[in-house]
């Protein structure tokens, strides 16, 4: 065993700091065994002194000045749990630039400021560890970085959002509308009482950034990228998706053609064949389809999200952090550069963007109404494929929805705003992506 006691700090003890700390301590003989050294949790950083918490820590080891716990010198580890992107990046570049090792399950944090994080890390002797950023308790970075490092990465995507993913699933099982079923999620807690980051999306968008960059060393900003989330999503869309063979999951999709250098960053509510490994992927479950042009296409599933999973994770970066530490190896091999990438690697325009499209339209039932979408889809170069027609649940209206044939996004939009225009046409259209990825 090594003479040398190795301090870990933890900036935020709320649901995932708590969990930390918990199993930590439970299991901390054996991590000892296993890495050679002493390792404690020395410190932790609160917003409340006086708070009741499920871990039992001492009085001393706590504090409300985080930044004193990423600048104390005796500290070795410091872990970057409070979430949010001000306090957080504060905290991590103080940490960094002392040359710290900093671990962090902050998706949001390192989508906003990533470059400027891997930048002090370089310049400070220090390393950021993620791995709890992205998938919960499924090692995917790891396997990334490490397991596939032989590989360059045509397509990645997945299930990275367990909020959504449960709520469709009840929506599809219980036949039961999004308003109600995210009610019942709140409930149960695994919502969010203010949603919109969950359902919208943009979590799952944050998630897809770091994934892009893992795996082809580009900086992808939500704002660039198209996202849309799940709230218009109707019972009625998975009967339809059913009829088609289909089942409806939100995905983060990233694609990079390595003959033109285009990426394609996506985020969307997308229909997967019904025989499909992430279709049966339900409840609060994460899964990710990895396809390598060396390895083919290997699939992660597991618990997302939730403070054990986390917890896993971020224990996980703590031991790897030990190694770094103890025989400068074993946290990853890329370093904090991450991939090398050819100068010319850029976005892919809308028109080089292709796929297949379900469209579903609240339209009035009068003759003529398909006739004059079809003018428009013919117009804008979409070939109709199918349609399904039936009774809307308000008189007089009817649901006419489409698929296509493969087209593009620039395409599929012009239409879309076309179909909108339309006297006929009673609702805003609704869009939905065709997933022909495999797994």
């Amino acid at each position: 065993m090594s003479k040398r006691t190795i301090q870990i700090g933890l900036c935020g003890l709320g649901t995932v700091g708590q969990g930390v700390w918990r199993h930590f301590n439970r299991m901390r003989e054996e991590l000892e065994g296993r890495l050679g050294t002493k390792v404690v949790l020395a410190r932790a950083s609160v917003r409340d002194l006086k708070k009741a918490r499920g871990v039992k820590v001492a009085a001393s080891k706590l504090t409300t000045d985080p930044l004193s716990i990423a600048t104390d010198p005796s500290i070795d580890i410091v872990c970057e749990l409070m979430g949010g992107t001000t306090v957080a990046r504060e905290v991590t570049l103080a940490a960094l630039s002392r040359g710290k090792i900093v671990i962090s399950a902050n998706k949001a944090l390192i989508c906003a400021h990533g470059a400027e994080i891997f930048a002090a890390a370089r310049k400070g002797g220090g390393h950021f560890l993620f791995e709890a950023s992205v998938a919960g308790g499924i090692p995917l970075i790891k396997a990334i970085r490490e397991g596939l490092v032989a590989n360059r990465f045509p397509r990645i995507y997945g299930i990275l959002n367990g909020t959504c993913n449960y709520i469709l699933t009840k929506m599809e099982e219980l036949d039961t509308p999004y308003a109600s079923v995210l009610k019942e999620a709140k409930r149960l807690g695994y919502a969010e009482a203010q949603e919109s980051l969950d359902v919208e999306g943009w979590d799952t968008a944050h998630k897809a950034s770091v994934l892009a960059w893992l795996a082809h060393g580009v900086w992808v900003r939500p704002e660039q990228m198209i996202v849309e989330g799940i709230e218009r999503i109707t019972p009625a869309d998975f009967k339809n998706a059913a009829a088609l063979g289909y089942g409806i999951k939100l995905l983060g999709i990233i694609t990079r053609d390595f003959e033109t250098d285009e990426i394609v960053v996506r985020v969307h509510p997308t229909l997967l064949p019904e025989g499909s490994v992430l279709a049966q992927v339900s409840g609060v479950f994460n899964a990710i389809s990895v396809t390598g042009d060396v390895v083919g296409t290997t699939v992660y599933i597991g618990r997302g999200a939730g403070q054990d999973a986390t917890a896993s994770a971020v224990i996980s970066d703590i031991a790897d952090a030990v190694s770094l530490l103890l025989h400068g190896k074993g946290a990853h091999l890329m370093g904090e550069e991450g991939p090398t990438v050819p100068k010319g690697v850029r976005l892919a325009p809308p028109e080089r963007i292709r796929g297949r499209y379900y469209v579903r339209l609240t339209v009035a039932d009068l003759p003529g109404v398909l006739a004059r979408v079809a003018t428009i889809m013919a117009r804008n170069k979409m070939s109709i494929a199918s349609v399904i027609q039936s009774p809307s649940e308000e008189a007089g209206l009817a649901s006419l929805v489409l698929t296509t044939h493969e087209s593009d996004e620039r395409s599929m939009r012009r239409a879309l705003r076309a179909l909108a225009g339309l006297s006929s046409v009673r609702q805003k259209p609704l869009l939905l992506r065709i997933g022909d990825l495999g797994d």
